[in-house]
């Protein structure tokens, strides 16, 4: 069974899932494909002219194993959003599907790409029956009909193509076109139509003579941080410094619908060489391969601003992912009891050169044959900050942290960890103004008859700590412990009633708080 090791959680704030996707290792003859939209991994096997699939992802209720007649090598599989139809492509010039509405149809159909020297580059399904073909000559955007075996052509749209990149929860396209390969056509796939938002071009530190490709797939991502979808640029060879050696960062594209990206953020790293960028919780995540370290940025957090461009270092000294433990087969022939292959348990090695990473954060390590799910660990977070008030607005912003606000609270009023009257006050008043503004949105949906939406949303995007919250978990305890000072009790409970006050908040009726005074 894999598991991270529990003697050092404490030490990490980064770990992956306790409960990984185990599928088989790629090998000469099983080939491993993932597909980003229903995050599954396809083991596809060929033997005896026949094709063995098998697809699987987090949700075992989803898994799928069917055998195919075999026609040459896959070079991309990918199922449908509702998984009814499947899409295999073996060729530069052509996709074919097969329908799954009641298993597996021994009838295929295919399509092929316009023009007799397009290629595709891959396939990306847009909704249950709509599909996209990016070649390297434009988009051809598809509507399939499987009771038909059939598909029809709803849009195209020409242009030279370098690579893609597909954010599949969002519907939203990436081309780079150009010599440089720094031409970023954005493209959002909604309700059967291809909205062509507008072109940006990346910055590059250098132009090589003659031109070539400068900016390659692998140094880009999409990604949702904070509700808004960002182009992420790794950089490197940035800084040099006295001895040569080369520096990296990130920068941020902000993508509009009707302007050009704009670049809002840049994220300096200490070090040159291989990184990898994952999105947890809207923090980014930067892996970094030599140095076996991960480093997390906050673009939320202020940073230094210069011409308009918020600069950001690690809010967090960089550390590794939590050691991992995974069982491999024994070198020995040996089988247990049950008759089975036998394994050992052994530390993983994180941070692999066989790590690919998805977005927003997915590891896989196809050479063993996992898949994980990365996730950031709030509770040794809160001791590495030594600044409340910075450490009150970083947990605000995560999800489902309530308790941990809650802890930081309590622990700021209790003797040996006691924080000064004035960082206190600061504190009730971060928590104040979200929990106001939660108010207000509450307020303003109830006055549009739509009671539920609004105030879900906000829930949702910052964790709301109300006066309840802090009289159940925090004033009681710290009211009744002999050991703190009476005058500095009623200091408190007067500063988070004027914090209240100053925020518009009402105190409750008959609020425990006055009870309390």
């Amino acid at each position: 069974m894999a598991a991270p090791m529990e003697e050092s959680q404490g030490k990490y704030y980064v770990q992956l899932s306790k409960k990984p996707v185990k599928f088989d290792s790629v090998s000469r003859f099983n080939n491993v494909f993932f597909d980003e939209t229903n995050k599954q991994v396809f083991c596809v096997q060929i033997k005896n002219n026949q094709m063995h699939v098998i697809a699987k992802g987090p949700d075992e209720k989803k898994k799928n194993e069917f055998h195919m007649d075999s026609k040459g090598d896959v070079l991309s599989i990918k199922f449908s959003k509702d998984y009814n139809v499947l899409g295999v492509q073996r060729s530069p010039k052509s996709v074919e599907f097969i329908n799954f509405h009641e298993g597996c149809d021994v009838l295929e159909y295919s399509q092929s790409c316009k023009g007799k020297t397009t290629r595709i580059l891959g396939f990306c399904w847009v909704d249950q029956s709509e599909i996209i073909f990016i070649t390297d000559h434009g988009l051809e955007y598809y509507q399939v009909i499987p009771d038909k075996r059939t598909l029809k052509s709803i849009k195209t749209h020409a242009a030279n193509v370098n690579w893609f990149v597909w954010l599949p929860a969002y519907s939203m396209l990436l081309l780079s076109s150009g010599p440089l390969g720094n031409t970023i056509y954005p493209f959002l796939f909604k309700q059967s139509s291809m909205i062509k938002i507008p072109k940006f071009e990346v910055e590059l530190l250098h132009i090589p003579k003659p031109m070539k490709l400068c900016l390659p797939e692998r140094d880009v991502i999409m990604a949702n941080i904070y509700h808004q979808l960002y182009v992420l640029i790794i950089r490197h060879n940035v800084n040099r410094d006295e001895s040569g050696t080369s520096s990296a960062e990130i920068v941020l594209y902000l993508l509009h619908k009707d302007m050009a990206a704009k670049k809002t953020d840049v994220l300096k790293l200490d070090i040159g060489g291989r990184f990898a960028v994952n999105i947890i919780d809207n923090i980014v995540a930067v892996h970094h391969q030599v140095k076996k370290v991960s480093y997390l940025f906050d673009i939320k957090l202020r940073g230094r601003i210069e011409n308009g461009v918020n600069y950001h270092l690690p809010f967090i000294t960089p550390r590794p992912l939590n050691p991992f433990k995974i069982n491999i087969p024994a070198t020995s022939v040996s089988v247990n009891i049950s008759g089975q292959p036998q394994e050992v348990e052994v530390n993983y090695e994180l941070y692999s050169s066989n790590w690919i990473i998805f977005q927003p954060n997915i590891v896989i390590d196809a050479r063993l044959g996992y898949m994980w799910f990365v996730h950031l660990k709030l509770e040794p977070l809160v001791t590495m900050f030594p600044n409340k008030r910075l450490l009150i607005d970083f947990l605000l912003l995560r999800k489902e942290c309530k308790f941990v606000v809650l802890n930081v609270c309590k622990d700021m009023l209790s003797p040996g960890h006691q924080a000064d009257l004035t960082t206190i006050a600061k504190v009730f008043d971060k928590l104040n103004h979200v929990y106001a503004s939660y108010l207000q949105s509450e307020m303003m949906a109830q006055a549009t008859d739509s009671p539920q939406k609004a105030p879900n949303q906000m829930r949702t995007r910052n964790t709301i700590i109300d006066q309840s919250d802090m009289y159940t978990h925090v004033f009681t305890c710290f009211v009744d412990n002999k050991d703190i000072n009476y005058k500095f009790k009623i200091a408190v409970l007067v500063e988070y009633i004027r914090s209240l006050s100053q925020n518009h908040i009402p105190v409750q009726v008959r609020s425990p708080l006055l009870h309390l005074l």
